[in-house]
């Protein structure tokens, strides 16, 4: 078990920054991952429904979903992406100053 006083020692504080700000990296990329394919779900629901109203062919969720599946994918790896660079600019001038 780690203790308080031992995460005091700067190495081991470093190591646990950084391995806090991956997990911070994952969780925001999956949010930002789910938030988008929500939001494409909507949109989908409201064009459905707005197809089978108008009486015209329905909406194909593939049609819908396919792009956000994508769109998800790079908006989330460059929110998390954002993160990891951030990290490393603030660590590397702690990284000289052993």
């Amino acid at each position: 078990m780690v203790t308080l006083a031992a995460l005091r020692q700067p190495r081991r504080a470093r190591r646990l920054a950084v391995a806090l700000w991956i997990a911070w990296a994952i969780i925001v990329w999956n949010v930002v991952f789910d938030h988008v394919i929500v939001v494409a779900g909507r949109e989908f629901i409201v064009a459905a429904g707005r197809a089978v109203q108008a009486g015209g062919p329905y909406a194909h969720m593939d049609d819908w979903m396919r792009p956000a599946v994508a769109r998800a994918f790079w908006t989330a790896t460059a929110a998390s992406s954002a993160l990891l660079v951030l990290l490393g600019v603030i660590l590397c001038p702690l990284r000289r100053t052993r």
